[in-house]
């Protein structure tokens, strides 16, 4: 390897890594109600303090063409075209769980950020904004209810 290649691998390095370690791993864990329905498609995001969208989470349901029943998700991440970039899943079945692990910025911890699920059934009712979170140490580890589908939503802070 040359001189100068070396040179600009160390110096992206040096500049990469205060980036990792300003960030933490968050674990989400959902569990679904017994609502005596298919399969439930989630849309786990983010927004700021003002509610507008930052990033998508995870994604539960793997069809496209429902994407729209999870509205306030659609509508709020539609300018984003990597909001589905390894971040999607099957769909999530009655009284099962999702845990999902993502790694956010420690800036954004105690910021007014908020975890936000949307949440649908086919041939149910569709439930925009089933759960809203401020991202905080506060919240962390305490079960937050759901409105109809998702029993509640809980994260974990290491």
């Amino acid at each position: 390897m040359s001189k100068p290649l070396m040179t600009t691998l160390a110096a992206a390095l040096a500049m990469a890594l205060p980036a990792v370690a300003q960030a933490r791993p968050v674990t989400l864990s959902i569990p679904l109600k017994n609502y005596g329905g298919d399969g439930a498609y989630l849309a786990v995001y983010l927004t700021d303090a003002k509610g507008a969208y930052v990033r998508t989470l995870w994604v539960a349901g793997g069809k496209a063409k429902y994407y729209k029943h999870l509205a306030d998700w659609n509508r709020l991440s539609a300018a984003d075209g990597k909001r589905l970039q390894g971040v999607t899943g099957a769909s999530v079945g009655a009284g099962r769980t999702l845990k999902v692990t993502a790694d956010l910025a420690d800036a954004l911890i105690e910021a007014g950020y908020e975890i936000r699920i949307d949440a649908a059934a086919e041939d149910m009712r569709d439930s925009p904004s089933e759960v809203r979170v401020p991202l905080n140490a506060a919240n962390a580890g305490k079960p937050h209810a759901g409105k109809q589908y998702i029993q509640s939503l809980t994260y974990q802070l290491p």
